[in-house]
């Protein structure tokens, strides 16, 4: 397959024509402990895996059933400067296709109140984040439900979108207050107040 976008044209070579077990040995003979922004392996192309925007990873159009696949593959996932997603190995590294956001955040937890409230967010790979300046929580307007997406940094410019119950959780945290003589409306997590959309534009 190939792939043109943002990021130009990208070819589909090699490991393209490899089964998911094949691909996932790759894998497994890289060592336990995956450093895989420090891996600078050369890149082989795009393969047929794609990341959907409700979070199931499919290959050939097929959903990936075996959720300890789907980990293994997230633990070897990367996002280039380029923006593109990335399976990286010492030896390789192949361009797979995301629709939104690679992971979910599929619960959440919270801690204390105001200014001293932390969040937890675990996604749907297993991964478990404390909301904060290292993991940031930003908004985006959803023009489909003219709501709020809320994302979560997990890693390294890999985000995971909070399901719609999460959402909402979040909105009902939400307080007011004034960022550069302006009046926001946002949450509070690990002493940062992160922005969820200007106040006079809730009122509208």
């Amino acid at each position: 397959m190939s792939e043109s976008g943002r990021h130009g044209k990208r070819e589909a070579v090699g490991l393209d024509n490899q089964n998911l077990t094949q691909i996932a040995d790759s894998i497994a003979n890289s060592p336990k402990q995956r450093p895989v922004d420090d891996w600078n392996p050369p890149f082989r192309g795009m393969i047929d895996i794609r990341i959907l925007a409700d979070g199931t990873w499919h290959h050939e159009g097929s959903a990936i059933r075996r959720e300890a696949l789907v980990s293994l593959f997230a633990s070897v996932l990367r996002r280039e400067k380029d923006g593109q997603y990335v399976l990286v190995t010492p030896v390789e590294k192949v361009g797979i296709t995301v629709d939104d956001a690679p992971f979910l955040a599929v619960h959440m937890d919270v801690a204390g109140e105001g200014a001293g409230r932390v969040i937890g967010f675990r996604t749907n790979v297993g991964d478990y984040v404390k909301a904060g300046a290292a993991n940031p929580i930003r908004f985006v307007h959803d023009d489909e439900t003219g709501g709020l997406k809320p994302y979560v940094e997990v890693r390294g410019g890999l985000e995971a979108l909070a399901t719609r119950a999460i959402a909402f959780d979040l909105a009902n945290l939400a307080e007011p207050r004034t960022v550069d003589g302006h009046d926001w409306i946002g949450v509070y997590s690990d002493g940062v107040f992160f922005q969820m959309a200007r106040a006079d534009e809730i009122d509208a």
